[in-house]
């Protein structure tokens, strides 16, 4: 598998072809907005459809007894506990994403390869079994809440778009492992805020046996995202040493 960054035939940049680029300013110049009201009234549509349109989901309510007494002794207390169930699908989405992104990334990097090698195999395998157990963990959660982990929220149909595009980075085969990495990187990023603003959100909700586990989730991330960006950086400065020699 090639896995570096090298020079070819790329077509893609306008100084390639002065000539194409000339006429390609001159057709810019010929297509200008007619007039700098355009903007405002895309401006109005775009607002048009957001005002009409509806929202991604809605937060199912509990479907036990006690789901239900819990729900309603939070809302005598002024708290509104689907935002915390809204939230808990949105790790629950993004956790079983994570576990397939080290799924295929841990392919790829098994794979016979050319370019910089600084990926531990077994980290990446002890990190994607930490996803695996996060999502067990937060299922659990919302059982105990008496929430449906099935069901899909609001934030966690959003979570689920979001990783549609890092999915599409690391299964693509085109892409190098440090690519990839990268999209790890995206990941973890904001995954490590998202496990932070749980732990507060956890504690806000008088959930503090939940808080504790989460802030341990937390830290695993913490490691997850050290060892991703230093691998990150380390590939990235190999391949760059590389090529000066």
């Amino acid at each position: 598998m090639e896995n570096r960054t090298e020079i070819g035939m790329n077509r893609t940049g306008m100084q390639v072809s002065p000539l194409q680029m000339k006429k390609m300013e001159e057709v810019t110049k010929l297509t200008q907005p007619s007039s700098e009201g355009d903007a405002d009234a895309l401006a109005a549509l775009r607002a048009t459809y957001i005002q009409e349109a509806d929202p991604l989901g809605s937060v199912p309510p509990p479907a036990t007894v006690k789901g239900v007494a819990k729900t309603g002794m939070q809302m005598l207390g002024g708290k509104r506990p689907q935002v915390f169930l809204d939230k808990l699908g949105e790790r629950l989405a993004f956790e079983r994403g994570g576990t397939r992104l080290y799924d295929a990334l841990i392919g790829k990097c098994a794979l016979p390869q050319e370019g910089p090698e600084v990926v531990s195999l077994e980290k990446l395998r002890h990190f994607r079994e930490d996803e695996a157990q996060h999502f067990a963990l937060v299922r659990d959660c919302i059982v105990q809440l008496g929430g449906d982990p099935t069901a899909q929220t609001p934030c966690a149909n959003l979570a689920g778009i979001e990783a549609m595009g890092l999915m599409q980075v690391v299964t693509d085969p085109k892409t190098t492992v440090v690519q990839s990495l990268h999209a790890i990187l995206v990941a973890e990023l904001a995954d490590n805020a998202a496990w932070e603003e749980l732990v507060m959100l956890a504690r806000e909700m008088g959930q503090e046996e939940m808080a504790a586990r989460f802030e341990e989730a937390a830290g695993h991330e913490r490691e997850h995202l050290d060892h991703i960006k230093a691998w990150h950086l380390e590939a990235t400065l190999q391949e760059a040493n590389a090529r000066a020699h």
